[in-house]
C-alpha cells in the first residue's frame, strides 16, 4: 500500500489530510516536525510527503533541501499559506513537485497526490526514446538532458514537461494539454503552474531557452530552430 507521510505542526490539519487519504486508500504516517520528518524518511519506506512550509525550527524548505542534498527523491507536495510566485518558485526550485496554498480544499489535495504518485510511483520500463536537437539531448531511460556536453541540472518535473514539449516538436500545446498529460489534472485556472515551470525550464536550458516558444493566445510549443 502507498504511504504518506504528512507533516506539519498543527494537529488538526494533519488530522483532517489524514481522513481524507485514508478514505481514498492510502497508509499515512504523521510528523509534527521537520527533525521527526527525516527520521522517518530516513527509514526509506514512504512514497511521498506532504509538507508545510511554516514550521517553528526546522521548517518545510529546510526539510526539503536536506531531503534533496541527501539524494532522497521521495516526491513531496508543499503545504504554503503564502501565494506569491517568489515562494513557489522557491519550493519548486527546491525540488518540490507540487504545491497547495492555504486554506485548501482536501479533495484537491488527494486529487494532486493522486496526479502526482501516477507520475513517480515505479512503472514498467519501456524502451525509451532519445531526443536530440544540435547540441541539446533529452535521454528518457536516464532521464538526463545534456546541453553541449554538459548536464542540465532539472527537477523531475522539470524534465516531464521538456519531454512532453521536444515529443510534441513543433505543435502548439495549450496549458490545459500540458496540465492533463504532465500533472495528470484537470485545467483548473492554473495557468501559474504552467508559466512558472517554463520559466525555470528555460532558464535551465542555456543557450536553447528560445526552443520554448511562447504561442500567444495558446500556450507553448517545442521549436529547435528558435535557439
Amino acid at each position: 500500500m502507498v504511504k504518506i507521510l504528512i507533516v506539519d505542526d498543527e494537529p488538526r490539519i494533519r488530522e483532517l489530510i489524514r481522513q481524507h487519504l485514508e478514505h481514498a486508500g492510502y497508509a499515512c504516517e504523521e510528523a509534527p516536525d521537520g527533525s521527526a520528518a527525516l527520521v522517518t524518511l530516513a527509514k526509506g519506506d514512504i512514497d511521498l510527503v506532504i509538507l508545510d512550509v511554516m514550521m517553528p525550527f526546522v521548517d518545510g524548505m529546510s526539510v526539503l533541501r536536506e531531503m534533496r542534498n541527501r539524494k532522497m527523491d521521495t516526491p513531496v507536495i508543499m503545504l504554503t499559506a503564502r501565494g506569491e510566485e517568489y515562494d513557489r518558485v522557491a519550493g519548486l526550485e527546491s525540488g518540490a513537485d507540487d504545491y497547495v496554498v492555504k486554506p485548501f480544499s482536501p479533495r484537491e489535495l488527494v486529487a494532486r497526490v493522486k496526479a502526482v504518485l501516477a507520475r513517480t510511483l515505479p512503472k514498467e520500463k519501456s524502451a525509451g526514446e532519445s531526443y536530440v536537437f544540435g547540441g541539446l539531448t533529452i535521454d528518457t531511460v536516464s532521464h538526463t538532458v545534456k546541453i553541449d556536453g554538459q548536464e542540465a541540472d532539472l527537477t523531475p518535473k522539470e524534465f516531464d514537461l521538456l519531454v512532453f514539449l521536444a515529443a510534441n516538436k513543433g505543435i502548439a500545446l495549450s496549458r490545459e494539454k500540458i496540465l492533463q498529460k504532465v500533472w495528470n489534472y484537470d485545467y483548473v485556472g492554473e495557468d501559474r503552474t504552467v508559466d512558472t515551470h517554463i520559466k525555470m525550464l528555460r532558464s535551465h536550458l542555456g543557450a536553447y531557452r528560445n526552443c520554448i516558444a511562447t504561442v500567444w493566445g495558446i500556450g507553448y510549443k517545442f521549436d529547435p530552430e528558435g535557439k
